[in-house]
């Protein structure tokens, strides 16, 4: 999405992911003869295609990153991953951590369908055939506590009352599944999220007293925090039951606050909460009459837990660089606007009231269809139809894109877009020469200001053609981005022709 796109650029700094390398792999040859010794690299087991079973034989789980030596992403992460590997042979844990250098042991690569680095899977029990693919944070604690997870059990067993209690308070959120059988179904699913879950801690109580003392009849997981509700309870009905992938995304909806902040600690856990809308309030934090509108913000957030989050956006600190996504600017501050993470496409409220009821209703009439959406739209420049190449804006858009007596070609972009500014050579060449047709429009509109009703722009650049004639018609342009390509699909009326078969000649 554009608004995930827009922030990571804004605020994120690199992560570690995924790094690829163009061109084909040469293996060279090894100075000398592998044995199936395992050595040690910073607390690290270097493996290679001669000791990998060796490796799997002797620990039962193993960690193994493969990476390239010329990767900045696995250069970056190789001492967060050494600091993890130390911290657990210390502790003594059955877990440890391997390396693969990926581009000389081929072989192992193939085997494993490394395609790109860094790339960690987990080896259990000497198996080798279904590796687990790695899903926790490329930090040390991730690491640690990941591997932890998978080491001893997944959730503390709960015996009494007073150790359910003590285990409750120890931390602000803590998870308790209450189940009567350990052993079943539900259970296993509820083992499974305990494992990835992993900052978060887990208990599992079966004492029949546990469920009169917390007023439970059923198996039920229970989320307690110290902060908003209390506690969330999420019954867990062995009829109908539930996935693991539910039962994660109920827990993670519940764990957020009622009303986040977005920060940078935050920013990350508002993404990925896979919550379908976002409501957010903008405000100066430095204005105590701005801040008292937080107060009727949250009274209204409750009423949509799991299906709206409410952040705060403070426009003179951390939220500052999301301004211009919104088109606002800290002036406009304090103002509200729903956003459908879907498309991206944002309401805005009027402000005549902050109350609660007024948020409530306007969210309702949203989520109902009853809103449409407030669509940015720059100014257009005075000239933006005397050059080559037409300037649109969300306000030109309509009567230039769906003229009936033109054929109109739009370069979508973005002006930070690298591979946009690599074609803007040639679209400026398309508009030169077919500025004297009469009906030939070549055009471009910046997406990151512009925002239009019926199209969604979901990458740049993207290349819409628009023919003359009545019905609207909206052909998208996926073929090669050089002027004589461009100049094919436009003479042949919006598609490419079919270029003859080769013939070869036979002697």
């Amino acid at each position: 999405l554009v608004w995930l796109l827009v922030l990571s650029l804004a605020w994120l700094g690199p992560a570690v992911g995924d790094e690829e390398q163009d061109g084909e792999v040469v293996e060279e040859e090894e100075a000398e003869v592998l044995s199936d010794e395992l050595k040690e690299e910073a607390s690290v087991l270097v493996l290679h295609e001669h000791n990998f079973d060796r490796a799997l034989s002797e620990h039962r789980l193993l960690l193994v990153e493969f990476y390239a030596p010329w990767c900045g992403h696995c250069q970056r992460l190789a001492p967060t991953f050494a600091r993890a590997a130390a911290v657990l042979r210390n502790e003594s844990s059955p877990a440890r951590l391997g390396k693969v250098d990926a581009t000389a042991q081929v072989a192992l690569a193939n085997e494993f369908g490394i395609t790109s680095y860094p790339t960690l899977k987990l080896f259990r029990d000497g198996n080798r055939t279904h590796p687990l693919a790695y899903t926790g944070r490329m930090d040390v604690e991730g690491i640690v506590r990941w591997m932890q997870r998978r080491s001893g059990p997944s959730a503390t067993l709960l015996q009494d009352a007073a150790a359910t209690t003590a285990f409750i308070s120890s931390q602000d959120l803590v998870v308790v599944g209450f189940f009567k059988d350990l052993e079943g179904e539900v259970a296993q699913v509820f083992y499974e999220v305990a494992s990835e879950m992993v900052d978060v801690p887990f208990g599992v109580a079966k004492a029949a007293e546990l469920f009169q003392a917390y007023g439970l009849s059923a198996d039920t997981v229970c989320l307690f925090k110290k902060s908003d509700e209390g506690r969330t309870d999420i019954p867990m009905d062995p009829a109908r039951g539930m996935d693991a992938a539910e039962l994660t995304r109920l827990l993670r909806v519940h764990s957020l606050e009622l009303v986040m902040e977005f920060t940078n600690e935050t920013s990350d856990e508002i993404f990925s909460a896979k919550i379908p809308h976002h409501m957010l309030l903008f405000l100066n934090k430095s204005s105590s009459e701005q801040l008292a509108l937080r107060d009727g913000f949250r009274a209204a957030a409750g009423a949509f837990r799991g299906e709206v989050l409410f952040v705060v956006v403070d426009v003179t600190g951390f939220g500052a660089d999301v301004l211009p996504f919104f088109g606002l600017t800290p002036a406009d501050a304090p103002t509200l606007r729903l956003v459908k993470m879907e498309n991206n496409r944002k309401y805005r409220m009027d402000q005549d009231t902050f109350s609660d009821a007024a948020i409530g209703t306007f969210i309702r009439a949203v989520l109902d269809g009853k809103v449409k959406p407030h669509l940015m739209s720059a100014e257009p420049p005075e000239d933006w139809d005397k050059q080559p190449v037409k300037v649109l804006v969300g306000k030109t858009f309509e009567q230039v894109a769906f003229d009936e007596t033109k054929n109109v070609f739009v370069k979508f972009y973005a002006p930070w877009c690298s591979h946009c500014q690599a074609m803007a050579a040639a679209w400026e060449e398309l508009g030169e020469r077919y500025k004297d047709h009469e009906d030939i429009v070549i055009a471009e509109l910046d997406s990151t200001a512009n925002e239009l009703e019926n199209i969604t722009i979901s990458g740049f650049p993207t290349l819409h053609y628009f023919p003359a004639g009545p019905g609207r018609k909206v052909v998208e342009y996926k073929s090669a981005r050089d002027v004589e390509t461009f100049s094919k699909f436009l003479e042949n009326g919006g598609t490419l022709p079919e270029e003859p078969p080769a013939v070869s000649e036979v002697p």
